[in-house]
């Protein structure tokens, strides 16, 4: 990982956090999107207090404003000549229904249409680095999704749980539209499943998941260990030319049916688009 550039959303805890530190221990350079900038300060202070040469740039972006992801990715592309490794790793999970700035269900804008548009404001840089990597954190709780263009983002019967698993089967649909239209190119996407982990996440959750989420708290994994899929898919000659894949515990897995069908991951990408107001076909060709 020596001298490669490395973009890492939600760096500043839990896994991204770990997975940071980890990169920048390997030699990589790190650029932080994350939204607090005092918790990435303080995170960034803390991977160089180990490791005092490692070269880390934060840069603010709330993943809720598509504005702001356009920011951001316009600032990347000013400083930075290539992107080796792409790591979508923020997510977040509300209570209730709430609406950002652009009318998208909150969920879905952050943890879908956040990989979405980043991933491909940045594909031409991405794409001059050669043998890059794009790795998209999902989740198992993508068994409890489905894809309903009629109900994509819940309007009707708006369940917290239901809009997280919704999204994590998108990241998977979303990986598996954006492999296929890198298979001609030395550029290569994944997702993962990095485990039940015990991170802030319970945060969003009903006061019922809440209490669930913390009795199993002794059975999860840490942070470090949620982790270590995304940085084997990062750094691993073994998976140099896999393209398409999900994976857990650093090993393909299948996931749901519904997540490997095509069509939905076309009708996926081109309602994305829409919402996005992005023509992806000429930054991708």
């Amino acid at each position: 990982m020596k001298n490669k550039l490395c973009i890492i959303t939600g760096a500043n805890s839990g896994i991204g956090f770990e997975t940071a530190k980890e990169l920048a221990r390997q030699g990589a350079f790190i650029v932080m999107l994350c939204r607090n900038e005092d918790k990435a300060i303080a995170a960034k202070k803390a991977i160089q207090q180990e490791n005092p040469s490692a070269g880390i740039e934060i840069i603010l972006c709330d993943f809720s404003i598509q504005d702001e992801i356009r920011k951001a990715a316009a600032d990347i592309i000013s400083k930075y000549e290539k992107i080796d490794v792409l790591i979508n790793n923020h997510g977040s999970i509300t209570k209730k229904f709430e609406e950002t700035v652009d009318g998208l269900e909150s969920t879905f804008a952050v943890n879908h249409i956040g990989y979405f548009l980043l991933t491909n404001l940045l594909l031409p840089t991405i794409q001059i680095s050669g043998k890059a990597r794009i790795i998209n954190v999902a989740s198992e709780a993508h068994r409890n999704g489905e894809f309903d263009p009629e109900n994509l983002q819940l309007n009707n019967n708006f369940d917290s749980w239901k809009a997280y698993g919704n999204s994590k089967l998108f990241n998977i649909l979303f990986t598996l539209e954006l492999a296929n239209r890198l298979k001609d190119t030395s550029v290569t996407a994944n997702c993962l499943h990095p485990g039940v982990v015990r991170t802030n996440f319970s945060g969003g959750l009903s006061p019922f998941a809440k209490l669930f989420w913390m009795l199993g708290s002794p059975f999860m994994k840490s942070n470090r260990e949620g982790a270590e899929t995304t940085i084997y898919l990062a750094t691993s000659e073994e998976v140099a030319d896999v393209n398409g894949a999900y994976f857990a515990n650093s090993k393909v897995k299948t996931p749901r049916k519904q997540a490997l069908d095509p069509e939905a991951a076309r009708e996926l990408w081109k309602i994305s688009e829409e919402l996005c107001d992005l023509k992806t076909a000429t930054l991708i060709w």
